[in-house]
């Protein structure tokens, strides 16, 4: 069993019901959040909740996510025996990050993708630091942060798998 949290900070307000029919999908069950207005976003919503599933259930989440665009989100799935601990990070410019975390939430650069990204530095002439933030999701922490602030005192729903 794994378990997680999903941050939607901001959807339009006629995106809410087609997000709980998406989380439904993935899950197996009705989804009924607490919407409250995104004060960093006028015109939006924003939410919390928390998930028990198989392991994968936060790359399914984000999957179904992806088809609206307008939303900004982030879907963290806790480490579980056999698997490694992920986050994935969305917004409408900067589009899917996703990495993978340890235990304590750490990103984790493994080898190969630290060994591309100091290629690609060189190719493209990039500055290595700047590059080594991208695969960190720094832009996307940034964009994020204005949007994590504004919900805060939010409530939180937990939502459990139907196995």
């Amino acid at each position: 069993m794994a378990h997680g949290v999903v941050f939607i900070h901001a959807a339009p307000t006629a995106l809410a019901p087609h997000i709980e029919w998406g989380i439904a999908g993935v899950l197996g069950m009705r989804a009924d959040l607490d919407w409250t207005p995104q004060a960093a976003a006028p015109g939006c919503v924003r939410c919390e909740f928390t998930w028990d599933g198989d392991a994968g259930t936060g790359a399914r989440l984000a999957s179904a996510f992806r088809g609206w665009p307008k939303m900004l989100f982030e879907a963290l799935e806790e480490p579980s025996p056999g698997y490694e601990g992920e986050r994935f990070a969305s917004t409408p410019s900067l589009g899917l990050f996703r990495a993978t975390t340890g235990v304590n939430g750490d990103i984790l650069i493994n080898e190969d993708r630290l060994r591309a990204c100091v290629a690609r530095a060189i190719a493209e002439e990039l500055d290595l630091q700047t590059e080594l933030e991208r695969v960190l999701g720094q832009p996307w922490d940034e964009e994020l942060e204005p949007f994590r602030w504004a919900s805060e005192g939010a409530p939180i729903r937990v939502l459990h798998n139907v196995v």
